[in-house]
């Protein structure tokens, strides 16, 4: 059986501007060195400059493994929900997101899981049968493939948020549903570099 491995990781903290923050450096830093007992096939990251950095920050712990931009990994809004399932505390945020915008998240969202989510191509030449591939990216795009990976309701991605370099996994197999194998687990963070990128106030 064929199994596709995604370890999809949030970039660390940044500044106002979107730079890595030195919080955000030692966070990748310590995501690499839990990845370094996993057999990283690759490492994708979003064009912006703070999930390119954290990306390279976290290689160090990945000799030889390849480090690559995906356009898919880029931050964006993947759907705009309908007034009716817009949950009332949402609702503000997307105002001015017009038609073409969401047609724009959506087309990205659509490219995200065609690339991404789903069985490696059998016939592909590997040494192993399993892929195991690093996704450093943004809070949305996560949320989005975790949606997915569930089945849910398109909306349901809001309030799936992750912290900075929380990591979640998603196991695609032939024949089965994905896995969600972990979802935004901070373990390898010590306490006071977890929950950077959630509000102060639903800190735990």
């Amino acid at each position: 059986m064929t199994t596709r491995v995604l370890y999809l990781a949030r970039h660390g903290a940044a500044d106002a501007f979107g730079k890595l923050t030195d919080i955000g450096r030692r966070q990748a830093d310590l995501l690499g060195e839990r990845l370094a007992r996993v057999p990283v096939d690759a490492v994708w990251h979003s064009p912006l400059p703070r999930a390119e950095a954290s990306a390279y920050e976290l290689a160090r712990h990945l000799p030889n493994v390849p480090v690559t931009e995906a356009a898919e990994l880029v931050d964006h809004v993947p759907y705009v929900p309908s007034a009716a399932e817009t949950p009332a505390s949402w609702a503000g945020f997307f105002d001015g997101y017009d038609d073409t915008e969401a047609a724009s998240g959506q087309r990205l969202a659509e490219a995200l899981v065609g690339r991404f989510a789903k069985v490696p191509d059998a016939s592909a030449k590997r040494t192993r049968p399993d892929t195991h591939e690093v996704l450093v990216t943004h809070a949305y795009p996560i949320a989005w493939l975790v949606r997915h990976a569930l089945d849910a309701p398109q909306s349901r991605w809001l309030g799936l948020n992750s912290a900075n370099t929380a990591l979640t996994v998603i196991e695609y197999r032939n024949g089965l549903p994905p896995t969600i194998v972990m979802f935004n687990d901070m373990s390898h963070l010590p306490t006071d570099l977890r929950w950077t990128g959630f509000p102060e106030r639903i800190r735990p």
